[in-house]
């Protein structure tokens, strides 16, 4: 799964990946949490358009907002077909941005969190979904974002990693009008495991409250993760 990730990137250097757009100031957040507000980019008019999204899918037929709480991730393979998405993916699909993730990896002792990024630290594009809720007694925006198979590097972390997309498909993700579904579908595979890298972390990445840039500096432990 994807349950907390990082955006610390400058808002200029995230309009250069889509051509000037305008990006509002964002800023840096070491620990992004479900629940919380998430940059996300969409398409509006048939260009891309910049939007904050709350994290956790509200359907658009669903009449209480924490059914979102469930819906922070959806997987690849069903996403078309789940009730919850398959609207949401043939027409409202977005990209959420971000430059890190973490995961926690099962040990003897528990559970020790991993911060996971591409080699050259640059930010990326995680497939997302989005949805437009008035049902609850308010307009809510959210997102979800979509999971995939491990590649080679997450394989000894963890079962599930984001989809992170490829530059030149942003365009066809970003599309409504694009309904080569099975294309779309191609795309939500593994990112390349050599252009990506992992660490651990302190424990204080736990909790959501904690947020500071310690949270993605390695620490030093006693044994080998296996990564």
């Amino acid at each position: 799964m994807c349950g907390r990730f990082t955006l610390r990137t400058s808002s200029a250097a995230i309009a250069r990946l889509f051509d000037g757009l305008v990006v509002p100031e964002i800023p840096p957040n070491y620990n992004i949490a479900p629940t919380q507000t998430v940059a996300a980019i969409r398409s509006v008019n048939a260009a891309p358009d910049f939007a904050w999204l709350r994290w956790g899918l509200v359907p658009f037929w669903a009449d209480d907002l924490k059914i979102g709480n469930r819906m922070i991730n959806a997987r690849s393979e069903t996403v078309h077909e789940k009730p919850a998405f398959r609207a949401a993916f043939k027409k409202r699909r977005c990209l959420v941005l971000a430059d890190g993730f973490y995961e926690w990896k099962k040990m003897d002792e528990g559970k020790q969190p991993v911060f996971i990024h591409l080699r050259d630290a640059r930010p990326y594009c995680m497939a997302g979904l989005w949805e437009k809720n008035d049902k609850t007694g308010q307009v809510v925006e959210s997102c979800t974002i979509i999971t995939t198979r491990p590649n080679e590097l997450m394989n000894s972390i963890h079962d599930r990693m984001p989809v992170i997309l490829a530059e030149q498909d942003y365009e066809a993700w970003l599309e409504p009008e694009f309904k080569d579904y099975d294309h779309l579908k191609g795309l939500l595979v593994p990112y390349p495991a050599d252009e990506m890298e992992a660490w651990p972390v302190s424990p204080n990445v736990n909790k959501p409250s904690f947020n500071a840039p310690t949270c993605t500096e390695p620490i030093p432990l006693q044994r080998d993760l296996g990564f």
